[in-house]
């Protein structure tokens, strides 16, 4: 124990300035933690020539992560660290290190790959691996093994800067060497000078406070490891080669780091007595004594210094272990960072403001006076590797598939359809409710939540209906990127869809102008001497029954069996397509050219949006059901009256080659700045209307089990609604917890007897003024849509979406009549006029419908009969009384039980502008008669297709469409027209 007198003189000679009174020893707290420090250094000085073992402490750390990995796992299963080591060439001493860093990752529950690359390697070519592996979910640490021994100039300084900073485990970025410059230790810290640290602090010597000095300048060693004495509060002096009185300088330490590289040049009269000696260098110098001729030593005289200094690293066994020990930890910290935003999941987005202006200008002007984030940072905030986008410019981007696999053990989040009423030719604000909806959650509510729409088709937007991209302040941006070419998807699905068209009139061409001999020769052909069947061929005869793979063994009959599809010209279906209004091609006549020799036959065009490859992709769950569908497609029938597919065609495969890109979904962005999601565009009267699953489960993925994937069904609840529960929930599995169902005043009106409304006349005065009669007599059609939603056990949520003529008394009618007819919830909405602000009261009771438990179930079993399943969505969905089928409808159902069709769902062809099959009837009449005029089967989709009279698959021009307004301002660089 230390006397008064003693500390008196300890206190001088240490310059510390504590007033000590010599009858009560009266000390304040600070002056009291000061004594115990230097009492803790005092003692750990006084011993001398203790070895600071390197192996001993990277042991206890190696122990420590595995651990850590261990309790990792109990939280995620398939948790495992990535560290991959890249070596260029082959030399001994770097195989040597390489095979220990493996040892040391195994014994952890690191996954350590050795990336082996020739000595011919170019700088590029190593670039490129960095890269690939910078992009790897599954790499969360990355080294380069140096010296690289390649046979070309490499410039390591690139290579190690080619790491990503956040993957840069051995700290060598120059990102992350300029984290530690300023004292930001949030990055990756050089794996030697951090353990050389961790060494200085096992000696139980503080660094803070005392004196030292670094011997080495070196970018790995000296200079890292004086910037992290000096932010662990150490006075530091560093020495080089230049440094005037070394031997001075050090013995002024209290603390020597030394990384010269010259064996044994400091010597032990330099240190001084009680100092901690980190010895970080690594010298062969001879040694007959030895087998190998040479034995290892440091760069301090370790016999000599170990008399002096109370701690010193010995070499080896030192420093090298804790090298490697913290390699091993920076690679954990990594991954672990990895883990905790798998599991912790909370975005990051940073909303843009809006800019308000009074009066509200034009969609397009909106949208102008916002500037989009880069799409490359909205990734970023939501969770989307850079390896999983594609960037298309600036403002969108695809999204790979491969993001499913990296969050497969991902919960799924919650799921909103938005539907609407029976709408006015107007449309009634779905996509605009959607996106003001997902505003509110994201930008308002703090909640992760993305919409997914559908991509618009451009036949109207050159029309009448324009653009689809929502509108006011709650609307996609840059709308002229949603609204046109977007990512070329809707161009792949003509593409794919018209080369199957001509495959189909090519081969029924073939077949009728060649012998079965030719024509089996032609299809197999012998290429250098060798025959064989392709993939789709081979599978053609297993549907066929011939279990032969060598074309040369099938009999004369197997032949014409293979080659012959025996093509009825009368039963094709399958039409071609293109993207806009062209009434002049809803019947065309084919084959009239001299060339095709009188093999003429009458045709029509779809508009692609009508392409039952649009539902493919729509429906797809991944790329295999895509190619299934795809192949599964019936494009009509033969002379035997069997099916044809597009795989007895051999179209499958190019097929899914050209929509390689577009069946991954395309991230685009809100005014406010908050994701969307934009894949497929089918037709809600002719398919299923809407956006595609593979966009919904990515979804899903992304905002994790608390988020929010709000997704748009087309038309009102009669029709896309009733197809999203039956026809994409069915297939995806996906549960719905709740719906939110737009209204109008406007709508209301038409239905209670108000004027037609009329695109691109003004609305007539009934329209603008307060007219609550009107508005109450059109509310059974809005009361009847609510009760198609609770057939199906999910919550609905009416979103009263108000326009500047609506009146507080339209208004609260119209949501006091919801409240009392089954609605969870009625909202009036100025999201247009107000953005994510004008719907916050909507997201509060989206929210509170989503917490509540689903009881969502389908309206019918797949099992019934196709007579079956019509009755009852015309019954309970439209208030239909009694179903009329066709002479024609009869006798395909009959032909289609035969194939087995009559278990499919089915996909209700009618008019979107009425409950019932006559677009004229408004509101919601009760018991009238429906007729089923045709039906028609989409094999590839997954459904049949009943008509409920005439369905236009091919839209005209107006008198007077948009593209008038149309034009591409050379000056501005602007597109003007879009609305």
């Amino acid at each position: 124990m230390f006397n008064i007198a003693q500390l008196d003189e300890i206190f001088e000679n240490d310059k510390l300035s504590v007033s000590v009174d010599p009858l009560y020893c009266h000390i304040s707290m600070t002056q009291l933690l000061q004594v115990f420090k230097f009492f803790n250094r005092r003692m750990a000085t006084d011993v001398r020539g203790v070895v600071l073992s390197g192996t001993n402490l990277a042991k206890e750390i190696r122990e420590s992560l595995a651990k850590d990995v261990a309790n990792w796992k109990t939280k995620l299963p398939d948790y495992s660290p990535g560290l991959a080591i890249v070596q260029v060439g082959g030399r001994e001493d770097s195989n040597v290190y390489i095979r220990m860093k493996i040892k040391a990752a195994s014994e952890i529950g690191i996954n350590a790959t050795h990336v082996k690359l020739p000595n011919t390697t170019t700088e590029m070519e190593l670039m490129s691996k960095l890269d690939k592996l910078n992009n790897d979910p599954e790499t969360h640490g990355i080294i380069v093994q140096m010296p690289l021994d390649s046979v070309n100039k490499i410039n390591s300084h690139l290579i190690t800067d080619m790491v990503s900073p956040e993957k840069d485990v051995d700290g060598l970025n120059t990102i992350n060497e300029g984290r530690v410059a300023i004292g930001d230790m949030t990055g990756f810290v050089p794996c030697t000078p951090n353990g050389c640290i961790e060494l200085i602090k096992k000696s139980g010597v503080a660094i803070s406070g005392a004196n030292a000095v670094v011997l080495g300048r070196s970018k790995i060693v000296g200079t890292p490891v004086a910037e992290l004495l000096k932010w662990n509060n150490a006075t530091v002096t560093i020495c080089h080669s230049r440094t005037k009185n070394l031997s001075s300088v050090v013995s002024q330490a209290d603390i020597l780091v030394v990384g010269i590289g010259q064996p044994e040049m400091v010597k032990g009269s330099w240190i001084k007595p009680g100092a901690v000696v980190i010895d970080c260098g690594i010298n062969a110098i001879p040694d007959s004594t030895k087998k190998s001729g040479q034995r290892l030593v440091g760069d301090v005289e370790y016999a000599e210094a170990a008399k002096s200094a109370s701690y010193i690293t010995p070499v080896p066994g030192g420093v090298g272990p804790m090298t490697v020990a913290m390699l091993m930890k920076n690679t954990v910290i990594s991954a672990e960072r990895s883990a905790e935003r798998l599991l912790s999941n909370k975005w990051n987005i940073r909303p843009l403001p809006l800019k308000f202006v009074d009066p509200i200008p034009s969609d397009i002007l909106i949208s102008r006076s916002q500037e989009p984030k880069p799409i490359t940072t909205l990734a970023n905030e939501i969770g989307i590797a850079p390896n999983e986008l594609i960037p298309y410019g600036s403002t969108k981007a695809k999204i790979s598939l491969n993001i499913l696999k990296r969050l497969n053990k991902q919960k799924n989040g919650k799921f909103v359809v938005v539907a609407g009423i029976t709408p006015t030719p107007l449309g009634e604000g779905k996509s605009t409710t959607s996106l003001g909806l997902v505003q509110a959650l994201t930008a308002h509510k703090n909640k992760n939540s993305i919409v997914t729409l559908r991509q618009p088709s451009m036949g109207p937007t050159f029309g009448v209906k324009g653009g689809a991209a929502g509108g006011g302040y709650s609307q996609v941006i840059p709308m002229e990127e949603f609204n046109l070419h977007l990512t070329g998807d809707i161009h792949a699905i003509s593409t794919a869809h018209n080369l199957l068209s001509a495959q189909i009139d090519t081969r029924y061409f073939h077949e009728s102008t060649q012998t079965d001999e030719a024509l089996y020769d032609r299809l197999v052909p012998t290429i250098n001497g060798t025959r064989k069947f392709s993939n789709i061929q081979l599978r053609r005869l297993n549907k066929l029954g011939i279990n032969k793979t060598d074309p040369n063994s099938l009999t004369t009959d197997e032949r014409t069996k293979f080659s012959r599809l025996n093509i009825n010209p009368d039963k094709i279906t399958w039409p071609r397509v293109v993207d806009l209004n062209d009434r002049y091609l809803r019947e065309i006549t084919i084959g009239q050219s001299p060339s095709e020799k009188g093999k003429t036959r009458k045709a029509k065009y779809c508009i692609t949006v009508g392409s039952e490859i649009m539902a493919v992709l729509a429906l797809a769950t991944d790329i295999d059901d895509m190619k299934n569908r795809l192949g599964n497609i019936v494009v009509g029938f033969s002379m035997n009256n069997e099916p044809l597919t597009a795989d007895d065609f051999g179209m499958t495969g190019a097929m899914a080659v050209i929509l390689k890109d577009a069946i991954q979904p395309n991230l685009m962005q809100s005014i406010e700045g908050t994701p969307v999601l934009v894949h497929a565009g089918p037709f809600a009267n002719i398919a299923h209307g809407c956006s595609s699953i593979i966009a919904d489960k990515i979804g899903l993925k992304l905002v994790g089990k608390d988020g929010i994937v709000v997704t748009e069904a087309g038309f009102g609840s009669d029709i896309g609604m009733e197809k999203f529960f039956n026809i994409k929930c069915r297939k995806s599995g996906h549960v719905p917890n709740a719906i939110v169902l737009v209204t109008t005043i406007r709508a209301l009106k038409m239905h209670g007897g108000g004027p037609a409304v009329v695109p691109g006349s003004p609305l007539k005065k009934e329209y603008t003024q307060e007219n609550l009669d009107l508005v109450e007599k059109g509310l059974p059609n809005l009361l009847k849509h609510i009760e198609n939603g609770n057939l199906y056990g999910v919550p609905v949520i009416v979103a009263i979406n108000s326009h500047s003529s609506d009146t507080a008394a339209e208004l609260n009618l119209v949501k006091d009549s919801a409240m009392k007819n089954g609605a969870f919830n009625a909202v009036i909405c100025n999201h247009w006029a107000r953005g994510g602000e004008g719907a916050i009261e909507l997201a509060d009771a989206v929210i509170e419908a989503v917490d509540k438990p689903s009881n969502f179930k389908l309206l019918y079993d797949l099992d019934l009969s196709i007579e079956e399943k019509i009755n009852i969505i015309a019954t309970k969905m439209y208030g239909a009384g009694e179903i009329i089928l066709h002479d024609i409808v009869k006798e395909k159902i009959k032909n289609y039980s035969q194939f087995g069709y009559d278990k499919l769902p089915l996909c209700m062809a009618k008019t979107s502008n009425s409950l019932t099959g006559d677009p004229l009837v408004k509101n919601s009449p009760r018991n009238f008669k429906l007729e089923i005029t045709d039906i028609f089967v989409s094999v590839g989709s997954g459904f049949v297709v009943p008509m409920v009279g005439e369905i236009m698959m091919m839209p005209g021009l107006s008198t007077r469409p948009a593209i008038y307004d149309m034009d591409w301002n050379s000056e501005t660089d602007e597109i003007e027209g879009l609305f």
